[in-house]
Formats: C-alpha cells, structure tokens, sequence
C-alpha cells in the first residue's frame, strides 16, 4: 500500500508535529505534573482516541472528494504544504484546565477532539501521504500509526511528569526545520506525479 520512502517521510513529520508544543502535550503534562504519572497516562490515551477520531473524520471527507473531482488531492497536497509551513513556527497552545474531579481520559479526548487547529491539520497531513489507490484506507492507517507515536511519546511525558523538556526551544526548532522541509517533499513528490 505505501512504498518506504513515503511512509519514511510521513513518520519523520508525524514525529516533529508530535514533538511540537501544544495543547495536547501541555495537557497532559499538567495533568501527570498535578496528579502523577497515572493522570498523565490516561491524558495521553484520551489524546491518542483523539486522534482516531480526527483519523476517521480525515478518510471520510477527503477519500470521497478525491474520488468525485481527481484533481482535489492536488490542491489538498499543496494547502498542506502550506499548513505544515505556517506550522513551522510552532508554538504552544494552552490546554484547557483539568476539572479537578474529571476524567483524565476524557478529558484528554476532549482537549485533542475540540482543538481547532487539529481539524485542518489532519485533513491537510494525513490525506497527502496516503496512496492514490486507497485513499481512505490509507488515511486509516497513517493516523493510527500517528495515535501511535502520540500514544508513545505523550505516554512518557505523562509518566515522566514535571521531569520531561517536551517544550524546549531545540525541540520547537528542531520541528520546524522538519516541517518546512516535509512540505517541500509533498510539493515536489505531487509536482512530480
């Protein structure tokens, strides 16, 4: 379904977005900070399902455009390159504040679900990398392997609470470098094609 270098790229930009300050992260950082690494743990999972439900949100739409009007992928391909070159900055969002007595899970859901900035992303990111052949499905997959990496990282900032740098300047200048040079390869990869 993906050959290696596309789904090599699409890791590297999922990882640099991932590393990128933002609500999610400062989410669960305060709440594995305020409550302890299970707190934070159970943010992380609430962010991850997130994600999922952004995951579905991004296949449905745009596999159908895509399959109605051939040339919309173009056009989705060149408005995420730009997304993800705006996004290069990077700068950290503030999460909500966590209900003292609320679900951790739930919350996390809702802090990644009700992000503004996540809906144009994932239907800028996801739909670009995923194949012709299979647009949808490949959307599929591309966010669940992004739930994934979040799950993975964001999981260990929950259990590594106050303790972790996620929000340093290397970091925040480490993921735009890699996001301005992830979307140069979209263009170029949909130039060529």
């Amino acid at each position: 379904m993906f050959d290696a270098t596309t789904l090599a790229v699409y890791l590297a930009a999922a990882v640099a977005v991932i590393l990128s300050p933002g609500p999610d992260a400062a989410y669960v950082l305060a709440r594995g900070a305020g409550e302890g690494p299970g707190a934070g743990v159970r943010s992380t999972l609430g962010v991850a399902s997130g994600v999922l439900v952004h995951t579905v949100a991004a296949a449905v739409g745009p596999a159908a455009l895509f399959r109605a009007v051939p040339a919309a992928r173009t056009v989705v391909v060149l408005g995420g390159a730009v997304y993800l070159s705006s996004a290069s900055a990077g700068s950290a969002g503030r999460p909500p504040r966590p209900a003292p007595d609320g679900s951790p899970y739930l919350q996390g859901l809702a802090v990644d679900v009700l992000n503004p900035q996540v809906v144009p992303f994932f239907l800028a990111f996801l739909p670009g990398f995923a194949p012709e052949s299979a647009p949808a499905a490949g959307t599929v997959v591309l966010g669940a392997l992004y739930a994934l990496v979040t799950a993975v990282y964001l999981g260990a900032v929950g259990a590594l609470s106050g303790r972790f740098g996620g929000g340093s300047r290397p970091v925040r200048v480490g993921s735009g470098v890699a996001l301005l040079g992830i979307a140069a390869w979209l263009v170029a990869t949909d130039v060529a094609a």
